[in-house]
């Protein structure tokens, strides 16, 4: 099946313009075929995500991104995985609802966007109702977030960065704070304000991540307050502390370290400070490699 976005690709903003249809490969590594790492219950995700048996997580190889700390790099740079057609992978969309997930979750989905359409299309048709996330880098363009119209429920992006010398810096993307920013908005003007189920579960809208760095809680902290100043509470934000020093993360201090309790709790305070109510936190056990899931 040849999908025609794929002929000249521009899904991401580095708008390579290759021809992975005929296997050309842009920055990101992916080619025509998808390839996926893993489908798992996934029980870290936030508690609004999970449910009872946790959600449903699809984990896509390759990525638009090279996060230097990246702790999925075996898959998303190294494009570790499984080549599949969207037939397959309607398949595992279902699979997963029937063992209990409460959402199904596109991990690092980008890339992929036009055959992922097409394979919730196939799994729609056969009795797929699962809530849509779109898990997310943050690193899209607003006519990709427009595609998705329709198709995606909720967006999870992860919000990494408010200047873009940290984007250059951490992940080989200059333009990312100008190009994550014009995503979200679009986001939350597609699916509206955070709609939660009698027990908690998010249905629809937008659950922003931002990972804490080290030596960057400053920058953290006026990410929260443009949040707050342009979207209010109609977002779920979640503040994580989870950050690891993995990968190639010790050949760019301060990100060699990890974060201390001063720093992230700062940017907690912040979030409250300024009235904040949708907000998610996580405490000291949250850190570790242990968190990683294992792609072999």
């Amino acid at each position: 099946m040849c999908v025609e976005e794929l002929n000249h690709c521009t899904l991401c903003p580095r708008r390579c313009g290759v021809n992975r249809n005929a296997g050309a490969r842009g920055f990101c590594g992916a080619g025509r075929t998808v390839r996926v790492a893993r489908t798992m219950l996934h029980t870290w995700e936030e508690p609004c995500l999970v449910g009872t048996h946790g959600a449903g997580a699809v984990f896509f190889a390759h990525c638009t991104l090279r996060c230097i700390y990246c702790q999925n790099h075996a898959i998303s740079h190294e494009g570790s995985g499984t080549e599949i057609d969207e037939d397959a992978l309607a398949a595992r969309f279902l699979s997963l609802e029937r063992e209990g997930a409460a959402t199904l979750d596109l991990v690092t989905p980008t890339h992929y966007t036009p055959q992922i359409l097409a394979a919730l299309q196939i799994a729609r048709t056969q009795g797929l109702s699962l809530p849509v996330v779109w898990n997310t880098s943050g690193y899209e363009t607003v006519e990709n977030i427009e595609r998705l119209a329709g198709a995606v429920d909720i967006y999870l992006p992860d919000l990494k960065y408010a200047a873009e010398e940290s984007g250059r810096l951490y992940s080989c993307a200059p333009d990312y704070a100008t190009a994550a920013w014009a995503a979200l908005t679009a986001m939350v003007a597609q699916v509206g304000a955070v709609q939660f189920a009698a027990d908690g579960q998010l249905i629809r809208g937008v659950l922003v991540r931002h990972l804490v760095l080290p030596g960057h809680r400053h920058e953290s902290i006026a990410l929260v307050r443009q949040l707050w100043e342009t979207f209010g509470d109609a977002i779920q934000l979640s503040l994580m502390r989870q950050y690891t020093p993995l990968y190639r993360a010790a050949e760019f201090p301060p990100l060699h370290r990890r974060l201390t309790t001063f720093e992230y709790e700062s940017v907690v305070a912040a979030a409250r400070d300024l009235g904040m109510e949708h907000v998610y936190v996580q405490g000291a056990e949250a850190v570790g490699a242990q968190y990683v899931p294992d792609f072999e």
